[in-house]
């Protein structure tokens, strides 16, 4: 009788988790996503076009707060209007009012149920901001609160850990800066990006896993539309890791983190294959000469090293990016002894108030 190896008993117990099924439906999920909402973002296109806003406020916490902050690195460069993110606190705590103005309001959400969210919504709203919901739960007092509702159509999502949901928010952004900016080579390649996931989530990032099996501490680093999913993978590490990750831009790590960058230190470092990704090259050449751990998923060199990235669209290659992180961090959590589906202390709705 044969016996399974540790590492089959692993991938075995890998693949059987909430995080990893739910991860591996991205590509279907963003699918419909642009399939079921495309007469929907062409109105909204047109509207914003037609009528620019002088400013974008996003409202969002947590992973939906980090595809904003993709959103945002969109619609500035591909649009030009300046975006901002909301302070929940501002309208929930503080209950302060929201200056009325010529604004687009973003809010971002997997389950449209916190409390502080849909203050901060509906204080934007009451001050004459239109309201676009980018919500997973179309039945939501949040979608019901929108005058534009784009269904994230990613399903049920059962494990705590926000993944699907997160990268068609993500795709979202991606087809309202595309339509807004007319930008026909983002909206092509947005067509392709689906049967792109699939494949990212097959690459193996198993030398990512090795490097931080035994970590307690990490910097994630990206630029540009790569730090959201930065940010993203840094609590992704808290959440069902237990490692203390935390997220810079290549730029502002050089500001004073870079200094407890030494041996064995480790990292990961997501590079596009634009300009912005040069400067995530350059830390990571340079955090590596110190004998730190440089996990460089880098874009410009798709598929020739590990951990391998899938070249494409500079601002698609952070979905694809993190969608291959997603089935690494899943493996990680359960190598560290842990069940990425039931992270302590946390549960699938957070009611902040």
């Amino acid at each position: 009788m044969t016996t399974d190896s540790p590492e089959r008993a692993t991938q075995a117990r890998a693949e059987a988790t909430l995080m990893h099924r739910e991860a591996a439906e991205a590509g279907a999920s963003v699918a419909r996503l642009l399939r079921e909402n495309a007469d929907t973002i062409a109105t909204l296109a047109q509207r914003l076009r037609a009528d620019p806003p002088a400013v974008v406020v996003t409202c969002a916490r947590g992973s939906s707060d980090h595809a904003a902050t993709y959103g945002k690195y969109l619609l500035e460069t591909l649009v030009g209007v300046p975006v901002a993110s909301a302070a929940p606190s501002v309208s929930s705590v503080y209950a302060a009012p929201v200056a009325a103005g010529s604004a687009l309001c973003i809010a971002v959400s997997q389950s449209g149920r916190s409390p502080d969210l849909l203050a901060t919504v509906k204080a934007q709203a009451e001050a004459g901001a239109y309201v676009v919901a980018l919500v997973n739960d179309e039945a939501s007092p949040l979608a019901q609160m929108a005058d534009v509702l784009i269904g994230l159509k990613a399903g049920p999502e059962t494990s705590v850990a926000a993944t699907k949901s997160y990268i068609t928010a993500l795709a979202g952004f991606a087809a309202i800066a595309a339509g807004w900016s007319q930008d026909e080579a983002l909206t092509t390649a947005l067509q392709g990006l689906p049967a792109q996931l699939e494949t990212a989530f097959d690459l193996d990032w198993t030398c990512v896993a090795d490097s931080l099996v035994d970590a307690n501490n990490l910097f994630v680093i990206g630029r540009g539309y790569g730090y959201g999913v930065a940010q993203e993978a840094a609590l992704k590490l808290k959440e069902t890791c237990a490692l203390h990750a935390e997220a810079f831009s290549s730029a502002e790590v050089r500001h004073g983190p870079m200094a407890i960058v030494n041996e064995g230190f480790p990292l990961i470092a997501f590079a596009t294959s634009d300009t912005a990704g040069d400067g995530v090259r350059e830390v990571a050449t340079e955090f590596a000469a110190r004998g730190a751990v440089v996990n460089l998923v880098d874009a410009s060199a798709p598929l020739t090293h590990a951990p391998a990235a899938i070249g494409a669209h500079p601002a698609l290659e952070p979905i694809l990016m993190i969608q291959s992180f997603y089935r690494m961090a899943n493996m990680l959590s359960l190598r560290r002894g842990l069940n990425p589906d039931v992270p302590p202390h946390l549960s699938k709705v957070t009611s902040t108030l």
